[in-house]
């Protein structure tokens, strides 16, 4: 029969010790890592208050609502916000308004320096078109995950950027883009002809300004180094590949994000497997404006790829991990 000390009774300083002696022994120092300042429970408050205004569909109530409140924290954050408008054309050829929301952070000493762009959709997808039973196709995402947790990390990091920026600890200029209308890409069930390019049409309009402005301007307003956004990033044991967009564009950075996870010891989620090549907002950002731009996506190559929950009704507050965004906001906050 085997035996075992019941670790509870366990003093904590002497399993400290036991391991620093162990450690020595074996003539290897234990590695100190400096983790960066990010609270998990802000960043899910943040997610609960966009749920609360219901699914954040483009040009309705709960969107505009969003919308407003997403430039009023970043505002009190210390940020100098923008808002960008536009039109694009949806995958019936029909113009869509946008509302791009762009919150710019620098000092007088940082502002020259060249900026990491940091970007999430906040919008929600019409349809729950992955749904099995058709009726229920046409109901909003709610978009815990897709949408409001990608927000709710970039929020909680504009909170922690505005604190550096106080204690003069602030040393990298760092733009933070609410993209809209990423999720209106063609529904599933759409039958008719479809344009190419339906989806992410925020971050379509904003790589094409950017582009536009650099064309028209020797010295753009924002020189950026490279650029990273998160999408669906607040599952439970979720699983972040190489996608492969951001290894073509970006692998220098990809790598770098990447190595930092695995020493915040969060290489489990940030997964070494390659992914395929997924259209998001990055893409656009890499294609269009010439910015090295990686994805954090969740797609799990083991299984079905996305959640089970994508595009349905149950993406939803119950499927959002403090700790899953917790190792996302620390890699993030990493690179700052």
């Amino acid at each position: 029969m085997k035996s075992f000390v019941n670790i509870s009774f366990v003093h904590k300083s002497y399993i400290v010790l036991l391991s620093f002696v162990l450690l020595t022994a074996c003539g290897k120092k234990p590695v100190v890592v400096d983790r960066p300042a990010f609270c998990a429970d802000s960043a899910y408050v943040y997610i609960e208050k966009q749920m609360a205004f219901g699914p954040r569909v483009p040009n309705g109530a709960s969107h505009m609502q969003c919308a407003v409140w997403l430039i009023e924290q970043l505002r009190a954050f210390g940020a100098e916000v923008e808002l960008q408008k536009g039109m694009m054309p949806d995958y019936r050829g029909n113009n869509q308004q946008i509302y791009n929301i762009i919150g710019h952070f620098y000092t007088p000493q940082t502002a020259s320096r060249p900026r990491i762009l940091l970007g999430a959709h906040y919008d929600t997808r019409p349809w729950c078109d992955e749904e099995a039973n058709y009726a229920d196709r046409f109901y909003n995402v709610p978009g815990a995950n897709d949408g409001a947790s990608g927000v709710g990390v970039l929020l909680e990091v504009a909170r922690q950027l505005g604190l550096r920026m106080a204690d003069s600890s602030f040393r990298t200029p760092v733009d933070i883009v609410f993209f809209d209308c990423e999720d209106m890409g063609t529904p599933a069930f759409y039958t008719g002809q479809e344009r190419e390019d339906t989806w992410c049409l925020g971050s379509q309009l904003w790589a094409t300004n950017y582009a536009q402005q650099i064309a028209d301007t020797p010295s753009p307003v924002a020189n950026y180094q490279y650029g990273i956004v998160l999408d669906m990033v607040g599952a439970p044991n979720a699983v972040f590949p190489k996608e492969l967009f951001s290894m073509q564009y970006a692998q220098n950075y990809q790598e770098q994000i990447w190595r930092s996870a695995a020493k915040l010891g969060y290489g489990s989620l940030f997964s070494t497997t390659r992914s395929y090549h997924i259209t998001d907002d990055h893409y656009y950002v890499n294609e269009i404006a010439g910015i090295p731009c990686v994805d954090v996506i969740h797609y799990d190559m083991r299984s079905s790829g996305f959640p089970n929950w994508w595009h349905t009704r149950n993406d939803d507050i119950s499927n959002i991990s403090k700790a899953t965004l917790q190792a996302v906001g620390e890699v993030v906050m990493y690179q700052l």
